[in-house]
């Protein structure tokens, strides 16, 4: 199953290596250079199917878990002060996507979005101390109950070079649903409450919908 985002470039892709094929028969004349050539194609294109993959995940919704938003790495657990929504403290999660994780964004908890707001920017790399500040970004805050307000900052990374985020506010938000994608490499904060405890350590391997980042106390 492919995300509908990919629709188009997979369409694209495939005409594009259909004709690379032909023209690498009928022109290279050297077997083991044609062969190779074409091999070459192949695997572009099963890059470009696997990065817009969307396989189905298996969500066990609940109110006071935190999910992760996309699948990757851990490679920030620390507290900061959240400059643009809050404006106090939280504890940011942060979880970096290389080219081969599944690029589907998720809501990490249910409840009612509150903001939403893209920001134009850089492409600094995603790691970047400065890229959750001006990398091109979105950011969205879910409500609930148990949690309050939950934000999550989709962020472009060096090679992603197109956020789509589909949460508008008052919108109601379903745990573990599809809340957008980024293309080509990225990364996504979390800013979770205080008191919200960490169920996650740094450099652990994340599934969006399915891995818990935090649960209320």
């Amino acid at each position: 199953m492919f995300h509908k985002e990919g629709h188009k470039i997979i369409l694209i892709s495939l005409f594009i290596v259909v004709g690379a094929i032909f023209a690498l028969d009928a022109f290279i004349t050297i077997e083991w250079l044609r062969k190779a050539l074409m091999l070459v194609v192949l695997v572009f294109f099963v890059l470009i199917l696997q990065f817009f993959r969307n396989p189905k995940r298996h969500t066990h919704a609940n109110d006071k878990h935190a999910l992760s938003p996309v699948d990757g790495k851990v490679v920030v657990i620390e507290e900061v002060f959240e400059k643009e929504v809050f404006k106090d403290k939280r504890i940011q999660v942060s979880v970096f996507m290389s080219p081969i994780n599944v690029h589907v964004t998720r809501y990490p908890i249910n409840g009612k979005v509150t903001f939403s707001k893209y920001h134009p920017g850089k492409y600094l790399v995603a790691w970047h101390p400065k890229a959750s500040e001006e990398n091109e970004r979105t950011t969205v805050v879910v409500e609930n109950e148990s949690f309050g307000k939950v934000l999550y900052r989709q962020i472009a990374g060096a090679l992603a070079k197109r956020i789509v985020n589909y949460a508008k506010t008052d919108d109601i938000a379903k745990q573990g649903a599809d809340s957008g994608f980024i293309k080509f490499g990225s990364r996504v904060d979390l800013f979770l409450p205080l008191d919200a405890e960490i169920k996650v350590a740094l450099n652990q391997k994340v599934r969006g919908g399915e891995s818990i980042i935090a649960k209320m106390k």
